[in-house]
């Protein structure tokens, strides 16, 4: 077995063993161990991470033809033109 093989395949199987849940409750374990300097590293850095994570979705949507000008489009639709989508679906 070739060990510095990282494979996207290695990755989802390492990431299969460990759950969300899991890694929250490590997370948490160390948070508790940390003096408060630290908790407010981390705190920044999560902070960061957070933020990177919602420029990147932003960016994706707005590579997406023609989808930020049908959003200021939608925008100005008046309200009188609006439909109750209880109308339009009665199986939800």
């Amino acid at each position: 077995m070739n060990t510095t093989d990282n494979s996207p395949m290695d990755d989802e199987s390492s990431a299969d063993l460990i759950t969300v849940a899991e890694l929250q409750q490590q997370l948490n374990d160390l948070l508790q161990q940390l003096s408060p300097e630290r908790l407010q590293a981390l705190t920044d850095f999560a902070a960061y991470l957070a933020n990177a994570e919602s420029e990147a979705a932003t960016q994706e949507l707005l590579a997406i033809p023609g989808l930020l000008e049908r959003v200021k489009q939608n925008q100005v639709t008046p309200k009188a033109e609006y439909t109750a989508w209880r109308t339009l679906r009665s199986d939800v």
